[in-house]
């Protein structure tokens, strides 16, 4: 039986995939085995030795001690792709917001009640103020092709937008899902002096902080809108303030607010809206149930932040999976205290990602405790476990 700890209210459809024949789901859970979280910090938790793995719905991982938990063997998981949709919608909302002055206008038109009759002639007769320009036939600048990325650029093309994406490190996948009319840009600068929209779909990271300063806004053309619904931190507010009060940029939409961008005349905050739609929190809880379920059950690791992914099917009846230095020798030794037991290898993977690896090993027979316990010694092992058919 596997404990989770669950750290927030996540959708009970995770009970569909984590069993309760199998699995024991609670937020006072104790010495549990995983656990599920959306927003709650696990910076300061007082992690069990029982921790295998933590699972994030949602793609970010900021309120997690990632690498606190490589160093412990535990792998991280997250939801990338299962928000996307959500998202993608309130991207375009929120273009439409700000092109079309509709926020403005709504306040506006507020401020007619109790004219009676008189409403509609002031209508028609106001409404010249909030004129905005259609989005069809403009330019949308897509910085960073990811899952949301590309929903947002196929969207664009489908609603007459022309789309230039920039993304160094598009992932063959994501260059697939890509429409064909999508311009790819070889460089930053293309994007930001063509674009009259431009939307942000990067992550977080010492690269990224501030990614839009002073130097990436000069290149921009004037009355750019420039949209933020992947990170807080990737615009630099100086900068950004600089160009709206001198109208290099004509508006900033977020969904990231914070003390000083609220009250701003140019820009849109919205509360972080992004993924909360039912059907988002439905698609990552799921997401977060198979990846945990699989990986504990099967030791399978697929979207994963700090351990390789590595899918072996479970042939012969028993298997060994090593989380491990990335180091030369490993794999050698550890296949050879196996053969030293006698145990015949009937598959394997093995997956590095930066300083850490994985190894799974499917066996005929099983492994006596002995033989485990000398992979466990050996220099560089991190965790090792084991599972029998």
């Amino acid at each position: 039986m596997f404990k989770i700890k669950k750290m927030n209210s996540i959708s009970n459809i995770v009970n569909e995939y984590l069993t309760n024949d199998r699995y024991q789901i609670s937020e006072d859970a104790e010495n549990y085995d995983a656990i599920l979280v959306r927003s709650a910090k696990c910076h300061d938790l007082d992690m069990p030795e029982s921790l295998l793995a933590i699972a994030r719905a949602g793609a970010g991982v900021n309120n997690i001690p990632v690498d606190e938990c490589t160093k412990k063997g535990i792998v991280v998981f997250n939801t990338p792709g299962a928000n996307a949709n959500g998202v993608k919608e309130l991207v375009f909302a929120g273009m439409l917001l700000a092109s079309r002055n509709i926020i403005e206008a709504n306040e506006w038109v507020k401020t007619l009640k109790g004219k009676g009759d008189d409403v509609l002639p002031l209508v028609e007769k106001g409404k010249n103020q909030f004129v905005g320009p259609e989005i069809a036939g403009k330019t949308l600048g897509v910085i960073g092709l990811g899952a949301i990325g590309v929903m947002v650029a196929n969207a664009a093309r489908s609603l007459g937008m022309h789309v230039i994406g920039y993304d160094p490190y598009i992932s063959i996948e994501s260059a697939w899902g890509l429409d064909h009319d999508v311009q790819r840009a070889i460089s930053l600068d293309s994007v930001l002096c063509s674009a009259d929209y431009i939307t942000l779909h990067i992550p977080l990271m010492d690269q990224t902080k501030s990614f839009i300063g002073h130097a990436e806004i000069e290149k921009m053309k004037s009355g750019v809108i420039l949209l933020n619904f992947a990170r807080n931190g990737l615009v630099d507010y100086d900068a950004l303030f600089d160009a709206l009060d001198g109208g290099k940029i004509d508006r900033y939409v977020t969904d990231f607010p914070s003390d000083r961008l609220l009250g701003h005349p140019r820009v849109i905050c919205i509360p972080h809206l992004g993924a909360s739609t039912p059907e988002s929190e439905e698609n990552c809880a799921v997401m977060a149930a198979t990846e945990l379920r699989d990986y504990l059950e099967m030791g399978k690791i697929v979207n994963s932040v700090n351990l390789p992914n590595a899918a072996l099917p479970f042939t012969g009846k028993f298997r060994v999976a090593v989380i491990h230095k990335n180091v030369t020798g490993m794999v050698g030794q550890i296949t050879a205290l196996l053969a030293e037991s006698g145990a015949n290898i009937t598959d394997m993977v093995n997956k590095s990602k930066g300083e850490i690896a994985y190894t799974v090993i499917n066996l005929d027979e099983n492994v006596d405790s002995e033989t485990i316990g000398k992979i466990k010694a050996v220099g560089g092992v991190v965790r090792v476990r084991t599972f029998q058919k």
